[in-house]
Order: C-alpha cells, then sequence, then structure tokens
C-alpha cells in the first residue's frame, strides 16, 4: 500500500488544540495554506469565490481514543467516536467544506478553518 502525501500545510493563528472552535462556523479563522511547489500546478482551475473540501491530517489528536463525550459536554452520553465528528479517532483525517478566498503562487487563502498551525494537508475536492 503507498503511503499518504502530503501536499500542502496550513497557516493559521490558532497555534493550540484548546484554542480551536468545535466547528468551523463557531469563530474559526481564514487561514492560509501554503501548497508544497511540487502540487502547484494541480491548483489549475480552482478560482477565488468556490466552494472546495480540504482533507487534513489532525496530527496532534490522539490516535487511541474510540470513545467520547460530544462536544466535550459532561452531561452528554458518551459515543463511540466513528458516530460524531472528534478530531481524536485511529485516523484522524479532518474533512472541512470551506470558501477559496483567494489563491496567489502556492498560497490559498480560505475561509473559517479549525486546525492549529502546521496541520497537513491531504487533498483538495471541488463541491459540486
Amino acid at each position: 500500500m503507498d503511503s499518504i502525501k502530503f501536499i500542502g500545510e496550513v497557516q493559521s493563528t490558532l497555534k493550540e488544540i484548546e484554542e480551536c472552535p468545535l466547528q468551523e462556523d463557531e469563530g474559526a479563522p481564514s487561514v492560509t495554506i501554503r501548497i508544497y511547489d511540487a502540487y502547484q500546478t494541480a491548483l489549475s482551475g480552482l478560482a477565488a469565490g468556490s466552494s472546495i473540501i480540504l482533507f487534513t491530517w489532525l496530527h496532534r489528536a490522539k490516535r487511541d481514543t474510540l470513545t467520547t463525550k460530544p462536544r466535550n459536554n459532561p452531561k452528554a452520553g458518551t459515543l463511540g467516536i466513528f458516530a460524531t465528528r472528534s478530531p481524536d479517532r485511529p485516523n484522524p483525517i479532518g474533512m472541512h467544506q470551506v470558501k477559496l478566498i483567494k489563491i496567489e503562487g502556492c498560497l490559498i487563502t480560505v475561509s473559517q478553518l479549525e486546525v492549529v498551525d502546521g496541520t497537513p494537508l491531504i487533498d483538495i475536492k471541488p463541491v459540486i
């Protein structure tokens, strides 16, 4: 099996997991993502204003978590991790629908992304 190749890295004002909102629409900042030079050609056809889905590798997530309380609410019942959007999971892949704000060379700026600075980018897909 081939391994995952990261195509870029998020540059965010969020430095610690505790700073991250639980969902992008809860105050997540716009961020810049540096696409690695080898993948710049793959940005062709993307345009500012379009909606895209970003797949990220949530590299600081806990990979041994199998159950959680949704939204970290101690009063909530415990659920299996696959029934939640928690980043803590065996394979911490994040999926984020965002608006593409700007493309400048290898830098793209997107709206409201709730991940920490340095988060690796796995892939970009257009919303159809």
